[in-house]
């Protein structure tokens, strides 16, 4: 999927409901991530061209969701203006994303994560090549999935999960060595049912 097929997507049809079930039963810090789709249409790697999304591994060491496959991104400081700020700002910190070469999109719904936080995922498009600077505290690596991936349904697993007497469901896309679970998988899978 080309990047104008995507905005046109995204812009035109109004958010359904989220395949994300869980909720927490205390109350919530607030979060966002930055959904960035980095736009590849210049190449002719068919492997690598189009919108590919962006993904780090988080570093082993950390207290929440160590090794897990995230998009950029945490909780939401005192001195941010918006959620859009709190993601780019993370992102800036996390990987060296420029805040300057990303285009907003827009979000996807709120989603409650099992270490309390409310996350809020901000979509965006990069149009230009970038080097990107990982935080070794923060990151373990920085990788990118076709979009065209995560549009084809045999690449999507989904289990049922049950937590303190409820059950939710829990999200599942494979790609190469990387296992992309939880509410990472969950914010793709309703990216990917929007714009279908």
């Amino acid at each position: 999927m080309n990047k104008e097929e995507f905005l046109y997507r995204f812009n035109l049809l109004q958010h359904g409901d989220s395949c994300h079930n869980y909720q927490h039963n205390s109350p919530l810090k607030s979060a966002a991530v930055l959904i960035a789709l980095v736009n590849n249409s210049d190449t002719d790697d068919i492997n690598t061209s189009g919108l590919q999304v962006l993904l780090t591994k988080r570093a082993s060491h950390l207290k929440h969701h160590p090794s897990q496959i995230s998009f950029p991104g945490g909780k939401v400081e005192p001195t941010d203006k918006n959620l859009i700020h709190t993601a780019l700002r993370e992102a800036q910190e996390e990987i060296g994303l420029s805040p300057d070469t990303v285009s907003i999109v827009g979000q996807l719904p709120h989603y409650e994560v099992i270490s309390g936080y409310q996350v809020t995922p901000i979509v965006a498009v990069i149009d230009t090549p970038q080097s990107y600077q990982k935080d070794a505290n923060e990151v373990d690596e920085i990788f990118q999935v076709p979009l065209q991936h995560f549009l084809q349904p045999q690449n999507h697993r989904t289990i049922v999960s049950y937590r303190n007497g409820q059950h939710h469901n829990v999200h599942f896309f494979l790609y190469k060595h990387y296992n992309i679970w939880g509410a990472t998988a969950a914010m793709i899978k309703d990216l990917v049912e929007h714009i279908k």
